[in-house]
């Protein structure tokens, strides 16, 4: 997270969040570090096979991820007016990032049809039966702790992956521009969510929730990089 994440955030329960959220990016990076896929990347052993192995898994949360952060704006009532209306401006902002992931993996040698018809791995069904569960329960403020792992995801990691996997299987970056669009846009997405740090979190109980579903969020990211490997 960049040096400067602190300014953003004013009160001193806002804080204790966000260092609480902190320490669990860390964990979860060391959890990241233990995924067969991401070990082969970062020891440049990642095939342009792998790389279409992932976008073909990736593609079922990035359509659903517009769809839970929908689901978690409308659930806000009209005491979170303010807050919903940044949630569904995320929303639209994404809800067709899938397409560019598409083209990534036709431009990487795989066939459209074979994607589109492709099925959520165990990870992805997990991921997306907490995240609308959660969606669906009124003024859910505690998903502010799913998009700070998901969007810190592509702020911090995707640039970094893309590079890796460019230099892996000698591309030119023709079929990474899903990962570097993230790259270069989820920093204005995170400078939005530590806006809403001080306006969810204002007692222990709050920070308890945004922390912990933070943290499930992570585990069951990362059961979804380690089912890309298994055959469905």
């Amino acid at each position: 997270m960049s040096e400067n994440t602190s300014e953003h955030i004013l009160t001193p329960q806002g804080q204790q969040c966000l260092q609480a959220l902190m320490r669990t990016w860390f964990e979860f990076e060391r959890q990241l570090g233990r995924v067969p896929l991401i070990q082969r990347l970062e020891r440049g052993q990642f095939s342009q096979a792998d790389y279409r192995q992932l976008l073909l898994n990736w593609r079922q949360q990035v359509i659903e991820g517009s769809r839970w952060i929908s689901r978690c704006a409308s659930s806000f009532d009209r005491d979170y007016s303010d807050v919903r209306s940044v949630i569904i401006g995320h929303a639209r902002e994404e809800h067709r990032d899938y397409e560019m992931l598409e083209q990534d993996f036709v431009a990487a040698g795989g066939e459209l049809t074979a994607i589109q018809q492709a099925s959520r791995n165990v990870g992805t069904e997990a991921l997306h039966g907490f995240l609308m569960y959660r969606a669906s329960q009124t003024n859910p403020a505690d998903l502010i702790g799913a998009m700070w792992i998901i969007e810190g995801l592509g702020q911090k990691m995707a640039s970094s992956w893309a590079e890796q996997i460019d230099k892996s299987t000698k591309s030119d970056g023709s079929f990474t521009r899903f990962m570097r669009y993230h790259g270069a846009n989820d920093d204005d997405h995170m400078q939005k969510l530590y806006q809403l740090i001080d306006r969810l979190c204002q007692s222990p109980d709050q920070l308890s929730a945004i922390v912990r579903t933070a943290r499930v969020t992570a585990r069951l990211y990362c059961l979804q990089l380690e089912e890309v490997d298994n055959e469905y």
